[in-house]
């Protein structure tokens, strides 16, 4: 019954409360959208994040490089965003997403040893957001 009632709970929480790191990293998301609309290039909703996430006090590092290991092949991937040191942020600007996008933030939960990443699409009417969590 204990759980039940946990689960209850936590379903019922605001999101800001329950996750309250991914909750300021979408609204700053959203702020951005609401004012540049869709249709740019990603690098140019990548600025504005950058500027959202200063205002807001959301503490980030930009494209950051990720090293990949394998047998002799040493190369790095880069993710738009690393937040608050344990949240992989990627940004998007297409007017349709496919599971290959969902797959290249996996992969960088992967490379990171990180558990949560953002996905976050400007190419579209609203913002998609999608919260992807690797353990």
């Amino acid at each position: 019954m204990e759980n039940r009632s946990n689960l209850r709970d936590l379903l019922t929480k605001d999101p800001a409360e329950r996750d309250p790191r991914t909750y300021a990293i979408i609204g700053a998301a959203i702020e951005v959208h609401k004012q540049l609309g869709q249709g740019f290039l990603e690098a140019v909703y990548q600025e504005a994040l950058a500027i959202e996430f200063g205002r807001r006090n959301i503490p980030f590092r930009r494209e950051v490089r990720l090293p990949i290991h394998y047998k002799e092949l040493g190369t790095a991937y880069c993710a738009d965003f690393i937040c608050y040191d344990s949240i992989v942020v990627e940004l998007k600007a297409l007017s349709r997403m496919s599971g290959t996008e969902e797959s290249q933030v996996i992969n960088y939960l992967k490379a990171t040893r990180f558990q949560l990443g953002l996905l976050l699409n400007f190419g579209t009417r609203s913002l998609e957001h999608r919260r992807l969590v690797f353990s």
